[in-house]
């Protein structure tokens, strides 16, 4: 290789430690500017940043200068004909509260300072396995969700807004027509079976979650006019789930829990399904080696391994492969069948599971 090329190659190198260096600076940077309401402000066409700075009350230079770093960030475009006015990218606007598929909760929720403190002993965690969260807060995280409702009710906002995307394509990449009735199994405010019983009209459902989960989910059915094809049930998966149903969903909740903990869930599951029913699991399935060719079904620079870190530092759960999901799944007596990626919806797969 000639000397410019291996030059090339370390300084793509320095580069990529240089950008994962600071890319905790870069999450606070969308935190601030969602606490600021900055993209909100700027909307979609060229504003000053003298004047954003006037309708936040804040310092003109400093906001110029956090509308450049957005901008660096491709969240901002900068106008050629008139420096230092911004307008949104696409990007940016998911940024604003209004915009309908707006992750404003979810930026809010994972830069949240109880969140990034646990990360801040990431080290120990690797060390002893055991979860920082706890160790830092004394208590587990759902139970300091609990003590804190204005971060419950964050929490909550953040899980609806991070579903959204399955919920516009799980209802058109699976045969719900072969069932009858779907528990969505810790499904918060009823947003991803809202969206399964509205393209399937023949279906009723019921939301299984805690109290505090369910605290939106009553509005949700409301506004999708579901709430007479849909109850709500306020219980503890890890005790027992409704009977009733021959399709239980659950998705982004077996990864928050230890492999012992995840069969009980599904073990009550299994409890309760009927002949010809089916467990239907939506989560990441990480390949059994590591896979960043850009046609893998894991393709996301990576985020799914930082939330499998996510899940030990915070929560003490875990992202599986396809032989860590079979083994959970026959220690509570089910058995795996298929795994399909959902494309639409990537990095997360559908996972069938039936009783032995």
């Amino acid at each position: 290789m000639p000397d410019t090329d291996v030059r090339a190659a370390g300084t793509a190198d320095r580069d990529l430690i240089v950008r994962l260096a600071f890319g905790s600076m870069a999450a606070q940077t969308l935190r601030a500017a969602v606490r600021l309401r900055v993209l909100e402000l700027v909307g979609d066409t060229p504003r000053p940043a003298a004047e954003v700075a006037v309708a936040v009350g804040a310092e003109r230079q400093s906001m110029t200068r956090l509308l450049r770093a957005l901008a660096g960030l491709g969240l901002l475009a900068e106008s050629e004909s008139a420096p230092d006015s911004f307008s949104a990218t696409p990007a940016g606007a998911l940024l604003d509260p209004g915009h309908p598929d707006s992750l404003t909760s979810f930026v809010r929720m994972f830069t949240e300072p109880a969140i990034v403190r646990a990360w801040e002993q990431l080290d120990g965690s690797v060390r002893t396995g055991e979860i920082a969260f706890d160790t830092v807060f004394g208590t587990d995280f759902f139970s300091h969700l609990g003590q804190h409702p204005e971060l419950s009710a964050e929490f909550n906002a953040a899980m609806s807004q991070a579903v959204a995307e399955t919920a516009a394509a799980l209802p058109y990449a699976f045969d719900f027509g072969r069932f009858t009735r779907v528990t969505d199994v810790g499904g918060g405010d009823g947003t991803l079976l809202a969206a399964v019983l509205d393209a399937h009209p023949h279906l009723t459902g019921v939301v299984l979650d805690t109290a505090q989960g369910l605290a939106e989910a009553p509005r949700t059915l409301e506004r999708h006019g579901l709430s007479d094809r849909c109850s709500l049930v306020a219980g503890d998966f890890f005790r027992a789930v409704p009977e009733g149903s021959d399709l239980y969903l659950m998705k982004s909740i077996l990864h928050d829990w230890t492999d012992d903990r995840a069969v009980t869930i599904l073990r009550h599951c299994r409890e309760v399904l009927p002949p010809g029913g089916l467990v239907l699991i939506v989560e990441p399935v990480l390949p059994e080696v590591v896979d960043t060719r850009a046609e893998s079904d894991v393709t996301d620079g990576g985020v799914t391994y930082l939330s499998d870190l996510n899940m030990l530092v915070n929560v003490g759960g875990r992202e599986r492969t396809r032989r860590d999901f079979e083994e959970v799944c026959r220690r509570a007596g089910l058995s795996l069948t298929s795994v399909t990626p959902l494309t639409e919806a990537a990095p997360f797969s559908l996972i069938e599971a039936v009783a032995d």
